[in-house]
């Protein structure tokens, strides 16, 4: 994690203590949970989200980052402009939270009044030149191609009890037991993806109680470099829900200069101890401009 994050969090706190205690009448604006909305110039899939928090500017002039919904005080009355950046928690860690580069500010022109809140329910969408491969498992061709070295394969289901808590009429399936004790698959998807530092993401959502490790892999020519990279830590089997992870792929696509095409893995192995395991998966999307 960057020291930047660490210390633009700490500053936050204390701006927010600082305000209180030295302003009697300050401004206040409460800010609701973020909402993602369709941008019709896109096919983007399902639309979910995880957007944790905001990063806040008045009048372009940072004032922190806080995890909705929330409410602050503002040090200053009267025509403002306030934007809000949806953030997340990069590769799922709590630490790291980032301003996510596909989606749009939300900007609204404002009277800030002492002593009385101004009410901000947040609404964002993709940038119209946002690059989608989606995986959704609503077609015959799922995009995965399990190793011959796999016990457990990946499936469509629509099995009603996990479908009720989510949308969408199918997701992919991994089935984990004593016989079937590990999965190990891939995309077949031969991406090229945008290498010099631009960004790639890879979204997932994910419901499962065997953890599964996610990575890249790089192949120029017949070579193949594996990249193992971010885990989805496994959900207490009876307690599992649908979440939500970004993962950033810019540091491995950007390391691979000379990969021709690359490719997603997925691995898993049934926990010691349990008899059997799920791995549901659906709305994967690689993002880039």
């Amino acid at each position: 994690m960057k020291i930047y994050h660490i210390l633009l969090i700490l500053m936050s706190s204390l701006i927010l203590n600082s305000c209180i205690k030295n302003n009697e009448d300050p401004s206040w604006i409460y800010v609701d949970v973020w909402t993602l909305e369709d941008n019709p110039s896109l096919d983007e899939g399902e639309l979910t989200a995880n957007f944790t928090d905001a990063w806040v500017y008045i009048d372009d002039k940072l004032i922190g980052v806080f995890e909705v919904p929330f409410k602050i005080p503002i040090l200053q009355s009267g025509a403002s402009t306030i934007k809000l950046y949806p953030t997340i928690l990069n590769n799922g860690i709590s630490a790291t939270k980032a301003q996510y580069p596909f989606v749009e500010p939300y900007t609204i022109q404002a009277d800030l009044v002492q002593n009385e809140i101004l009410h901000i329910q947040p609404v964002t969408r993709y940038y119209s030149n946002c690059q989608f491969t989606i995986l959704d498992f609503e077609d015959a061709n799922l995009g995965f191609e399990d190793s011959p070295s796999s016990q457990a394969n990946i499936i469509a289901s629509n099995d009603p009890a996990v479908l009720e808590s989510f949308n969408g009429n199918a997701f992919g399936r991994v089935t984990l037991t004593s016989s079937l004790f590990n999965w190990i698959s891939s995309t077949n998807l031969s991406q090229v993806l945008p290498k010099g530092g631009a960004p790639v993401y890879l979204e997932i959502d994910y419901h499962n109680t065997a953890p599964v490790v996610t990575g890249v892999l790089a192949i120029d020519g017949s070579s193949v470099t594996q990249n193992p990279n971010v885990q989805l830590n496994a959900q207490e089997a009876g307690a599992a829900v649908w979440k939500k992870i970004y993962i950033e792929l810019k540091t491995i696509v950007s390391g691979s200069p000379t990969a021709d095409f690359f490719e997603h893995s997925f691995e898993a192995q049934l926990p010691e101890g349990m008899s059997e395991a799920q791995i549901n998966l659906d709305n994967i999307k690689i993002i880039h401009f």
